[in-house]
């Protein structure tokens, strides 16, 4: 009967021990969770998970613009002079040659180191080496790209006529894809989730906009040019653009686990869409 009893004890005292050790609960798992929200105008995405547009919103987040400039969708100039999205008649499509070849000259500022005109020539090289599209050295042609180191990677949409500034920010802006996304605004090409039918294949979670920047995520009427909906287009906004708390702004359908945007260059149907409106033919 004792050794009963004294067994009954350390039974007792372990028991007792055990409970006041802490208890693991589902409030570490929710911190984790809350700390790992990204709030885009505070805090930078990872380095790995960010697109194209995200890294362009991350130079742009406290961009200011010259005076008689606005922005918007967050990289698209305008002057009071002319809209930002419309281009009607394709009147700011630049000139084809008579060799079939659309020629966009182009100066590059002297400001730029040897690396940095490399990663914009790579990005020039990625449009023209899947289009008709040829981004030359300007020499005497009133018409040109004048691309410089300005606060922020931007771009006036299609040819505005005349020196027409594209800022690319250095060493911010310095990603070829980068390059290549304003460029193809210089084209004339707005974001792909800027498109008439682009309710079909995302939904916009207003909620979690930022307020003062819902006015980016309208729809706009678009030349689709007969091509699908490119959720790989580097013209894509990231998942959590303009997020407010860290939740996203956009999500796919019917698949919200497809993959938006990227920061490689131009996708097989960006060549596809610049081939079409500009009636490239055979690519080249």
């Amino acid at each position: 009967m004792p050794s009963t009893m004294m067994l009954l004890g350390v039974l007792f005292g372990l028991l007792t021990q055990a409970c006041t050790l802490p208890v693991k609960n589902s409030t570490g798992v929710h911190d984790g969770k809350v700390r790992s929200k990204r709030k885009y105008s505070d805090e930078m995405l990872d380095r790995d998970e960010m697109n194209t547009m995200d890294q362009i919103l991350e130079v742009n987040r406290r961009l200011r613009g010259p005076r008689g400039l606005t922005f918007r969708e967050g990289d698209i100039a305008s002057s009071f002079a002319r809209s930002a999205i419309t281009c009607p008649g394709n009147a700011c499509m630049w000139q084809k040659s008579v060799d079939g070849f659309v020629y966009v000259p182009f100066m590059l500022s002297p400001l730029y180191d040897d690396m940095d005109r490399i990663t914009i020539e790579t990005g020039m090289q990625d449009i023209a080496s899947g289009t008709c599209i040829k981004f030359v050295p300007r020499t005497h042609q009133a018409d040109f790209l004048d691309i410089q180191p300005r606060y922020g990677c931007w771009s006036f949409l299609g040819q505005t006529g005349g020196s027409q500034v594209l800022s690319l920010q250095t060493p911010g802006c310095m990603w070829s894809g980068v390059a290549s996304h304003e460029l193809m605004h210089a084209l004339g090409f707005v974001h792909e989730q800027s498109r008439s039918d682009r309710d079909q294949f995302v939904s916009i979670v207003w909620r979690n906009i930022m307020p003062d920047q819902i006015h980016n995520f309208r729809k706009h009427v678009t030349n689709n040019l007969n091509s699908p909906y490119d959720y790989n287009s580097v013209m894509h906004y990231g998942r959590y653009a303009f997020s407010e708390d860290g939740g996203p702004t956009i999500i796919p359908r019917p698949d919200p686990y497809v993959p938006i945007g990227q920061r490689d260059g131009p996708s097989n149907l960006d060549l596809h869409k610049i081939n079409v409106l500009y009636n490239c033919g055979v690519t080249n």
